[in-house]
């Protein structure tokens, strides 16, 4: 015996598959939502650094690129140009198996911190630098596959002193930094200055060398790795606050001081100008001792200027000072008679 359904229970059984096709649809959603705020993290190679202490590290290394690109460039006599490529933070295992081999690896000794760090430059800029100091244009031998002689090695390490001043430099606002070079190596797998699973804070910097004139256009890498065993007694004070506090302070009038002391050491000529006269070619080729030149323009009595880098300053009378010639100063130029006078030697050119 069949029975036939109700138009009001066939309603319900519809009501009651869309309110579980709703729910299902709901908690699906809820669990992709869900899904989207879970965050994979890896307990081998656990996260030491935060972004805002990567930050800083970053800004202390732009300082210090900037400095290696003044100095590079006035040692290799061209165009060399360093900026900061990247700052990440991983196992020092991936560290060794991510650089060449062989490659100049500069053992640096971080005193006062503890332990040692990093200076690997890729054998592209190696080898031009060596290049160019030997007297060569600078052209990269990257393709040769080779370890640095004990002449090459040498060199380099006089590059590497080099760089190391401008990581001093660097590093002072943070803290009084003496990295010494320690030895140079060239295989990444016999340098074991930490664990393999030891997280390190990795520096990538890109370097260009560049002479137009001998078509010489080079670019590599020079990576600076510090292990987080090394850096962390300092590591409180990476941050962006305790960064520009120090940068604040440092432009104290100390520093004022020290830039005046080293302002007041350089040497400038200072000329005495007895005065002014036009003679003709055979008449100064015809001169000889006891000869005596007319000063038209220079009374006996007259002030004479004093020239301090070709520009006149100081007013002045002749005299003596024991037995040395000397002068007095009686009146300083001020701005206004300076600018006439350079307004009317302007017009007399």
């Amino acid at each position: 015996m069949t029975s036939s359904l109700s138009q009001e229970e066939i309603d319900n059984i519809l009501q009651t598959i869309n309110t579980s096709s709703l729910d299902t649809t709901e908690d699906l959603a809820a669990t992709a939502t869900e899904s989207k705020k879970l965050k994979i993290y890896d307990f081998k190679r656990p996260d030491k650094f935060s972004k805002e202490q990567i930050r800083t590290v970053q800004n202390m290394h732009e300082s210090f690129a900037r400095l290696t690109t003044s100095s590079l460039s006035a040692q290799l006599r061209c165009l060399v140009e360093v900026k900061v490529a990247a700052v990440d933070q991983l196992t020092y295992e991936e560290f060794t198996r991510s650089i060449p081999t062989p490659t100049a690896l500069g053992i640096i000794n971080m005193d006062p911190l503890k332990g040692s760090a990093i200076l690997e430059i890729d054998p592209g800029i190696t080898f031009a630098i060596v290049d160019r100091l030997f007297g060569g244009p600078g052209i990269s031998l990257a393709k040769i596959n080779r370890e640095l002689t004990d002449i090459e090695s040498s060199v380099m390490e006089g590059i590497i002193l080099r760089i190391l001043g401008n990581m001093r430099e660097a590093w002072s606002q943070i803290i009084e930094l003496r990295p010494r070079l320690s030895n140079i190596d060239t295989n990444p797998q016999f340098i074991q200055i930490v664990p393999p699973n030891e997280m390190v804070i990795l520096v990538t910097l890109e370097i260009k060398i560049n002479d137009k004139q001998k078509e010489v256009n080079v670019e590599g890498m020079m990576n600076f790795c510090i292990p987080y065993l090394t850096i962390e007694p300092i590591v409180n004070k990476l941050s962006t606050q305790f960064w520009y506090s120090t940068v604040r302070r440092n432009t104290t009038s100390e520093y004022l001081d020290k830039i005046k002391n080293q302002i007041s050491e350089i040497s400038i000529p200072l000329v005495v100008e007895l005065g002014k006269t036009e003679l003709l070619m055979s008449e100064v080729v015809a001169l000889k001792p006891g000869d005596i030149i007319l000063l038209p323009n220079s009374p006996v009595n007259g002030s004479l200027t004093i020239n301090v880098v070709n520009r006149k300053k100081y007013l002045c009378k002749p005299g003596l000072v024991g037995n040395k010639v000397a002068v007095q100063i009686t009146d300083v130029l001020d701005e206004s008679e300076e600018i006439e006078e350079l307004t009317n030697e302007g017009e007399e050119l």
